[in-house]
């Protein structure tokens, strides 16, 4: 049956819940062009027989393979836009740097979007809060949600290295050390998993 295909494509993405991106869909995608391309072989055979012979009796069946190239059209679009959106919120939920999980969910092509976009949004927020003037900028991606303290306890879940706060001050992230930091320094390693929120 027609647009089966491109409507799974559309089912797939429903049945993950918000914010959960599955895989591409590589070889869905090529099905569905496929088809398309089936359906415009077949209308412009038709088209030309009905011209040249006249053969009225081939106008519905030209209507209707022309509506499901439409409705095939419309069904990539709507994946293609909905995994872009989904992506785009990656890098607000995550960072500047996807987990390895995320990545490989991700076309060679969405990895390219999402590299530009990662930097369009860096430009961006360099330009707000005197970043010519020597100023790092305004990370915007921080506080997502209001803060209720501007420190938090936290528990490192990872070894991570050194993190310098902006007093100068330079703590060891170690595996299972707990440490009462900045929550604007702390929230994309919390969302990353490194760190972990203790609420006492």
């Amino acid at each position: 049956m027609f647009c089966e295909k491109a409507v799974e494509l559309i089912r797939e993405l429903h049945r993950m819940s918000d914010g959960q991106l599955p895989a591409f869909n590589e070889d869905g995608l090529r099905q569905v062009l496929q088809e398309m391309e089936a359906l415009y072989e077949q209308n412009q055979s038709d088209v030309n027989e009905a011209k040249t012979d006249g053969r009225s009796d081939l106008i519905p069946s030209i209507k209707l393979r022309h509506c499901c190239l439409l409705r095939n059209q419309r069904c990539i679009t709507a994946y293609l836009y909905d995994r872009l959106l989904r992506i785009r919120a990656l890098r607000w939920e995550y960072g500047s740097v996807l987990p390895a999980n995320v990545r490989f969910q991700l076309s060679a092509e969405e990895l390219q979007w999402f590299g530009r976009y990662k930097k369009s949004l860096s430009c961006f927020m360099r330009s707000l809060g005197g970043a010519e003037a020597g100023g790092e900028g305004l990370d915007i991606t921080q506080d997502m949600k209001p803060p209720k303290s501007l420190y938090i306890q936290v528990r490192c879940l990872e070894d991570h290295g050194e993190l310098e706060i902006d007093d100068g001050t330079v703590i060891l992230l170690k595996k299972n050390s707990q440490h009462f930091l900045p929550r604007w320094k702390c929230e994309q390693l919390i969302r990353q998993g490194v760190l972990e929120h203790v609420v006492s």
